[in-house]
Order: C-alpha cells, then structure tokens, then sequence
C-alpha cells in the first residue's frame, strides 16, 4: 500500500464500520497486478468465479448472481434526507436517523467468517481536478473486480485523496441476500452509501450509479457542476476537428450503441470517425473559456450482453473479448459464452445462467434477459485518446432522446437553454415489448436521470435552470427519436450507424453551417440539408420524418404539464412558462 497520510476520519469510519459488521479480517486494496492475480485465485477456489476459456477469452471469468438478485432494484433504493421534500417526489425516501438505525442491525455481525475489502477508488481521470475519491468497504471478492474495471482503484486513488478527509463512503455486505431485506440507501448530506443483501452489479459497485450519479448529482448541485446520465462521444470531421457531444437516453435506446457508433460507409469514405470518451456517465463544469467540460468518471463498461452483438455495436464485441467479467449469461461446452441476440445459431446446448444444462430447444432463455459484461473502457477499439485528459473535453452539443412512435420528429434544436431544459425535463418513451407492463406506454424520464437524481427533482431542474445562466459559451440542446413508426408499425429511420448522419446536421448547426426551419417545437432540418448519399431512403420518407403534428404535440404538452404538476411549488416557474409558450405556439 502506497505511503499516504490519510485524514484521521478514514481509519475512524473504517473501525466502526468493522466494530458493526465484525469481518474475520481486513484487507486493503492496493490495486497492483500481483493482488489482482491472488484475489481472481480465490475467487475461483470458492466458486465465485468461474474461469472461461482462456485461449478465445483470455483473462474473461463468469459470476452467476443468486437468482433472486439479478437487477438494479428501485424500489429498495433510498434517499435519505433530513425531509422527505428535500428527496421529492420522484425517489423514494427514508429518515437518516431511522435508515441509519435499520441497515447498522443488518450489518450487525454480517461480515462474520468474511474478509472486509478496503477498496479505495477514483472516479475520473488520474491528477484531474474534477475527479473524486470513493472508498467502498466490501465482503465480495466479485465487487472488488469489478470495482477494479469500473474504477481506478488502491493506491492511485489514496494518492488523490491524500489527507483531505473528502471522500465518499460506502459499506457493502452481501449479508443473507434476503431480498424483503435489501435496501440501496444514499445520504446525499454524509457523503454515505449503504448497500446490503445484494451481490447484483449496479446495487454493490458503489462507485455506478450510486455515487457516479445519485451522491454526485448532489454534490454537483452543491458544488456548481453537474452530473449526468450521459454519454460522451467525438465526432472527427475530415479535416480531422473532433466535435464533442454528450447525451442522454433512457434504456432500450440505443444509448451505448451512439456511444459506440461506426460511421456508415459513405461518410467513413468522406473521412468521418466516430471516438468514444464514454458511455455512461457524464460530469460537466464550465471550463476556463466558458464552454461546458466534461470527463468520463468510470474505468469501464458496465454493459447489457443480451442484444449486443457485431450487428448491433461490433466495438462492444471487440472490447469484452479480454479481461471481461460476464454475470448471468449462458456457459458454451467450449468454455465461451453467448446470450439472445448474440450472431450466428444459438448453441446446441450449454449451461443456463442458473446453472441449469440448457439446449436450443427447450424454451428457456439461456442468459437472463440483464445479464452483464464488465470491461476496461481502454480496450474498446472506438475509445478516444482524449478519454483520460484531466481537463475533460468540450462539450458542444447535448442531446435528449426518446422512443415515440409518432410524436418526435429524428431531430429537433431546442430555441436556448431554457427551452432546452424543458425538452430535457419532459423527455419521454415509449414502452416496448422488452420493458414490463404494457405496450406503449408513455412513460417520462427527464434526462433519463428519475431513477438517479439524488435529490428533489425540481431543484434539479432549478439546478440546470442557474447553470445555463453561468455558462457563458453553453452548448446547443437537441433532441432525437431514432423510432419514428409508420402505419404498419414498421421504424422509418434505419439507426445504427446511419444515425452519424443526423449529428452531422447537430454539428453543422452548432457551427451556423446550416439553417434550420423554425416551428412550434423548435428548429428542425431542411431535408437537404440532411446528408443523405448512399441512404436507401426517398426524401418524402424524410420529410416525414421532421412532420410536427399540432394536434399530437397539444396533447402531449397536456401530459408534460400533468408530469411536471407532480412537484408543486417547488417547480421552477421557468418550466410552467416553456410548457405554455409551446402550447400557444401550437394553437397558431
């Protein structure tokens, strides 16, 4: 372990946390290869790890969860805030005092016949001032992996810590796995994460969704940044200038695809390339030349197997062929993997994710339909070579997208920042086959950050509202539906890579190459100013594509208005104002 002078606080709160879950032994993550080595060797003598075929997939392992625990759970996840208004609506909220007082019982003596990790982090780049510190305490060899690829762990994050005694905590046990005991619970004023009966991924890597998104979405607030569910991506032009954008979708569409995306052939002969910075997470300050910065925070991918596939994002394939962890996907007899949706046959027969002997025939599916891949972002063959920069990179573009079926256009400029942060606040889809429940249903999902806001969601918007107001040089907002349906239900736009078309116009726009035609909703393309050559696709079928219908959107301002009701007072004016100026731009 490296050398440091640790603020007293670290080693006090690491004490009392051992004093309550009593571990037989403390470990203390120093991140080098030798230990990474030792801990894979326990892992596989405790049947944790399985170890895959290491001449196809060198240094790749398989974890199956238990079958009870297999996805993130909201409805055990928490904020715990002094008032239930400071949480809002939207989260679900507990009293510190009471939450403290229930998890510290079921972490009582929940490390007996265990090892404590000690497994201090880094969340963003190495001297980045914009990074932060994390330490999770654990008692899964799996967690500490995985925090090893999602994170940069041991001694580089000590270093950046120092003897400042800012750091956020997290205590993880696996406990029972009892689920009617699972609780996720965040306290956004202590810097404190608590995670227990849980050994799934986006419930025990502390440093996701938990503190990435849900502490420092409040610590951004406080701070005067933010912290968003976004992907970050470079577009290179020709010339070889790389314009950066960031954006955000809720799941099913096809999020980590654009930040993956390879340019389709008639724009890769032009000399476009497409680099991802990340695929996730986005924090963004404003920069010394007032435009908006942002850095990846995470080391790694945390990504859905079933679906991905050299079909749909050929760089995901690539990236986990090596020192991947896979959870819940089916075992082939020769020691690989594969899921639904993955290229070619599925395999005559296999080992299902609940280790179950599977064959093609019987019904069932072999992986779980959540079933993950953990992999060094480094080794996607798309990343950028800024990816690691301290300063971050500039953002020039954000953009909002959703799943409708006919309501949002493929793409449309928000008028400023303000309107852009309604677009962003009433951003919706629509359910598919794959999501519970029924078909179609609208379901809001403001920058695709309901299930991750740390706090009140109003103040969040109220956040986003004064920021815009700061940034001198802000970045234009957009907003994009690759989903557009026509009357057989069939998708109009092929996505994909062809998707690298539209942000070429985004870029265009935020370079005043082009002019856009102005309507209710904002400015949508011309359609010749669409880059359309080798596209099997008429330009009536585009025009289309940009149809605004008033009387679709009237109600869809109807049911913003509704969503948006749901925070009251607390509601930034601001919002209530876009929302009736869109409609009396309707009423025309």
């Amino acid at each position: 372990m490296v050398k440091v002078n640790l603020h007293p606080s670290v080693y006090e709160w690491i004490d009392e946390m051992a004093k309550i879950t009593k571990p037989d032994k403390i470990v203390w993550i120093d991140g080098s290869e030798e230990e990474k080595r030792r801990l894979i060797k326990e892992a596989l003598e405790s049947g944790e790890l399985m170890e895959l075929n290491q001449e196809k997939l060198p240094g790749c392992y398989l974890h199956r969860t238990h079958p009870s625990d297999v996805a993130r759970v909201e409805d055990r996840t928490f904020i715990c805030t002094p008032t239930k208004e400071e949480a809002g609506p939207t989260n679900n909220w507990m009293d510190p005092n009471e939450a403290y007082k229930m998890l510290y019982s079921l972490f009582d003596g929940s490390m007996k016949g265990r090892t404590m990790y000690v497994v201090p982090y880094l969340m963003g780049p190495a001297n980045s001032p914009y990074s932060k510190v994390g330490i999770e305490l654990t008692d899964s060899i799996y967690v500490v992996l995985n925090l090893r690829i999602m994170a940069r762990i041991g001694d580089i994050a000590l270093k950046h810590l120092g003897s400042s005694p800012d750091f956020v905590k997290g205590l993880h046990s696996k406990a029972t796995l009892d689920p009617e005991k699972r609780y996720i619970c965040h306290f956004p004023q202590d810097n404190t994460i608590m995670s227990v009966n849980s050994g799934y991924g986006g419930n025990v890597i502390l440093s996701k969704k938990c503190f990435a998104l849900r502490i420092a979405s409040y610590l951004g607030k406080k701070e005067g940044w933010l912290a968003e569910h976004m992907l970050i991506v470079g577009i290179e032009d020709p010339s070889g200038k790389v314009t950066y954008i960031a954006g955000a979708f809720p799941s099913a569409c096809g999020k980590t695809n654009l930040a993956m995306l390879i340019p389709p052939e008639p724009l890769k002969k032009l000399g476009y390339k497409v680099w991802t910075v990340g695929d996730d997470i986005a924090w963004m300050r404003i920069g010394e030349d007032g435009r908006l910065w942002a850095i990846n925070p995470e080391a790694g991918f945390f990504g859905v197997a079933p679906g991905t596939s050299y079909k749909t994002n050929p760089n995901a394939m690539e990236t986990i062929k090596r020192n991947t962890i896979y959870t819940n996907v089916l075992l082939k007899e020769d020691g690989t993997v594969w899921w639904e949706g993955m290229d070619g046959e599925p395999p005559e027969r296999g080992i299902d994710w609940l280790g179950r002997p599977w064959t093609k025939d019987s019904g069932e599916k072999g992986a779980h339909p959540n079933a993950r891949f953990t992999a060094p972002a480094s080794q996607c063959p798309s990343i950028s070579k800024e990816w690691e920069n301290p300063k971050g990179v500039p953002i020039s573009a954000i953009i909002f997208g959703g799943r409708r079926a006919k309501v949002a256009p493929l793409v449309y400029e928000a008028f400023d920042w303000q309107h852009g942060v309604y677009v962003g606040a009433t951003m919706a889809s629509e359910t598919t086959a794959a999501a519970m429940g029924k078909v179609g249903v609208v379901r809001r999902d403001p920058m695709a950050m309901l299930p991750f806001c740390g706090y009140n969601m109003a103040d969040y918007f109220a956040h986003w509202l004064e920021m815009g107001k700061k940034i001198p040089n802000p970045p234009k907002i957009f907003h994009v539906n690759w989903f557009r349906q026509d009357e057989n239900g069939k998708f109009i736009w092929p996505g994909f890579g062809e998707n690298l078309r539209v942000l070429k116009w985004i870029i265009e726009r935020c370079e005043g190459k082009v002019s856009a035609k102005e309507t209710p909703i904002g400015y949508v393309p011309y359609v010749d100013d669409l880059y359309l050559d080798g596209l099997d696709i008429n330009k009536e079928i585009v025009e289309k594509l940009l149809e605004i219908d008033k009387e679709l959107w009237l109600k869809e301002a109807e049911d913003s208005r509704e969503f948006l009701s749901q925070f009251g007072d607390r509601l930034p004016r601001e919002l209530i104002e876009e929302n009736e100026k869109l409609k009396q731009r309707l009423s025309k």
